[in-house]
């Protein structure tokens, strides 16, 4: 192994801040010193999250696939005329949040196409109706891109719209909306949604209210490791700043079925060797961070376990009803049971732990 690779990596685990530049190293890394970086970083995971293999029961419920933007990474998005358009209404939702209870559910999470009829009012309505049928369910639900367009459409600011959503029953807020917040890339893939300025400013602003917010990155299309690096960054200075994220949540670009892709703008996705920097290496530099998640839901259970041993530490969510990924292409997305959670953590001698939005452990 590089001997310079291994000092840092020594470095890292005694405690030093890795700067940008070696953050972009130990992306590029080739070769079997993948698993000595994969290694580290799980060595990190165990210090500052422990062994648990955590993860939420939790139900998604997409309200409607009508959108006014056309982002070139989405195949779940209709617009009018399109067929297999829906738009639930409020017998509907409160109908699938009863569901949702009934399955012993602790959180549903909501986020939907930005309907050309939404205002402000439109999400706090379906927040009300949900906390009407589930009333002991966590809500985690929105993203600041949502927030921008109740905004825009109600003229109102965006604290406002945090405040309404709030009030409606909003516990947590998807960080989500994010891709890669690098704006010479949101331009080739969703020129349509907020700047990364306007991100950022939304996140701290949740923050600010005492919203907690995941945070994301979408990675394997068109950007660079560099703007891997950059994104990554920023959300280590919101967190600096307020503490306010639960978790990073990596999301493997899924091709298949998005336009980017069939016009020969992006590559078929991350491959094996990224996804497993993306966790280890996100591990290493997000020394703020307490929680990252691999999303089986992107990556298919083997390599999401493979995740676990490269500084992961979650598995998310049961995810009853997923849309988004299956849109683009991904396949088996719709449910995980516990069962094979518990399998998956226990073959690599750790044991599965029940969770609520915010990460604290629950007895299943």
């Amino acid at each position: 192994m590089n001997k310079n690779l291994r000092i840092l990596l020594d470095d890292v685990i005694a405690g030093h801040r890795l700067d940008t530049d070696e953050a972009l190293a130990l992306f590029r890394t080739r070769d079997r010193q993948v698993w000595e970086i994969a290694a580290a970083a799980d060595e990190v995971r165990e210090q500052r999250a422990g062994n648990a293999v955590t993860y939420v029961r939790n139900q998604n419920i997409n309200v409607t696939n009508l959108c006014v933007n056309a982002c070139g990474f989405c195949g779940y998005s209709k617009k009018p005329g399109d067929p297999g358009i829906y738009f639930h209404d409020k017998a509907e939702i409160q109908k699938k949040a009863t569901l949702a209870k009934e399955r012993g559910v602790s959180e549903i999470c909501t986020v939907s196409g930005l309907h050309p009829d939404f205002t402000a009012r439109s999400y706090t309505d379906v927040y009300r109706w949900i906390c009407e049928a589930a009333p002991d369910v966590h809500l985690h639900a929105s993203n600041p891109m949502e927030v921008a367009y109740a905004a825009k459409r109600s003229h109102l600011s965006t604290v406002e719209v945090l405040d309404m959503m709030k009030e409606a029953g909003l516990c947590s807020m998807c960080g989500t909306a994010a891709e890669i917040l690098v704006d010479s890339v949101r331009e080739k893939i969703c020129n349509q949604k907020i700047s990364t300025k306007e991100w950022i400013r939304i996140i701290t602003e949740a923050h600010g209210l005492g919203i907690r917010t995941t945070a994301t990155i979408m990675y394997g299309h068109c950007e660079t490791d560099r703007d891997q690096v950059r994104h990554l960054a920023i959300l280590r200075d919101i967190q600096d700043e307020t503490g306010g994220f639960t978790e990073l949540v990596p999301l493997s670009f899924i091709h298949m079925n998005t336009p980017i892709f069939r016009q020969g703008k992006a590559r078929a996705g991350a491959t094996g060797r990224e996804d497993l920097l993306m966790v280890a290496v996100s591990r290493l530099f997000l020394d703020n961070f307490k929680n990252i998640q691999v999303s089986w839901v992107k990556e298919g259970i083997k390599m999401a376990q493979l995740g676990l041993i490269a500084g992961g530490n979650d598995l998310g969510g049961t995810m009853f009803e997923e849309s988004i990924s299956k849109g683009a292409g991904a396949t088996n997305t719709d449910y995980l049971d516990p069962a094979e959670m518990q399998r998956v953590a226990e073959d690599l001698g750790r044991t599965l732990a029940r969770r609520t939005t915010l990460y604290e452990l629950i007895s299943s």
